[in-house]
């Protein structure tokens, strides 16, 4: 049986076995399979692909009956691996670019926010927000207690436990108020209820305050979806996890991961956001943000 050992190369990760047998993968390859902080970093998405496979026949179940499948039941590790394939556009998106796309959100931010992350899973999101604005304040939340507690986890870790905390509670049962920004990072289309959680999030913020919603990118037509090989993939991730944890939770209308913006608009306005726009897109989320 061979040996095998890796090294570390300037054009990109070499694969070699101690025959000298080699095999390498070009700065492109790389970037996919073996750099954790690419823009590009694909990991996450092998895992969750398997976490569907997995969670499959449960969803059969579901779609006969119509009661969803509720978040962390279909299968054991989806919510790990739904946080792993995020990671990489949120490390090289929300400081760099999500949140500089907000009218007046930097400053703010850099002086002392009250800051909301609603539906922050195991916390990525919040945790890269409160790193790069230490004079902000950041609450996560999220109905999974055990997201919750891995992020509470992370936070420690992290050393950021002094001004971030992580609580676990439904969108529509959060009780703080005055926050200077909302976001929601990949799950308003997951809700249940999403027109009440809007309704309720107007309720969140502070007068001048703002709502920043990070979701999957998509056309509002399907004929503009199928030609594009992120909007199949968001198409089974749809199926498989967005519309069974909607239709399992209450009201069920199973936005699902390719609502496209229109219909996110939609439930914006009618929640009392007057103002909403696309601040800025990338080729897996989209970022509206919405005023009242």
């Amino acid at each position: 049986m061979r040996e095998w050992a890796f090294a570390q190369a300037a054009n990109g990760y070499i694969a070699f076995d101690a025959e000298q047998e080699r095999f390498s993968l070009t700065p492109e390859q790389a970037m996919v399979f073996a750099n954790k902080d690419s823009p590009v970093y694909l990991e996450g998405a092998f895992d969750l692909a398997s976490a569907m496979v997995e969670g499959q026949s449960k969803v059969e179940s579901a779609f006969q009956t119509g009661h969803g499948v509720a978040w962390g039941q279909s299968c054991g590790c989806l919510f790990c691996a739904v946080g792993a394939f995020f990671r990489p556009g949120y490390v090289n998106s929300i400081v760099q670019s999500w949140l500089p796309s907000l009218d007046g959100a930097l400053p703010k931010l850099k002086s002392g926010a009250k800051v909301a992350d609603v539906g922050c899973g195991v916390g990525f999101s919040t945790l890269l927000m409160a790193k790069a604005f230490p004079l902000s304040s950041f609450v996560g939340y999220d109905f999974h207690a055990p997201s919750i507690e891995q992020a509470n986890s992370h936070a420690k870790s992290h050393g950021l436990a002094d001004r971030v905390r992580f609580v676990t509670a439904p969108a529509k049962d959060i009780t703080d108020r005055d926050f200077d920004l909302v976001t929601m990072f990949d799950c308003l289309h997951d809700m249940g209820d999403p027109r009440g959680c809007a309704k309720h999030v107007r309720k969140l913020l502070k007068p001048g305050g703002s709502w920043m919603i990070v979701e999957p990118i998509a056309a509002d037509h399907p004929a503009a979806n199928v030609g594009n090989p992120v909007s199949r993939l968001y198409y089974n991730a749809s199926t498989m996890i967005c519309v069974p944890t909607s239709l399992a939770q209450e009201v069920g209308e199973a936005l699902g991961a390719q609502a496209g913006e229109a219909r996110l608009a939609e439930v914006l306005k009618e929640g009392g956001f007057r103002h909403v726009r696309r601040a800025a897109q990338g080729p897996f989320n989209m970022v509206l943000e919405a005023r009242p």
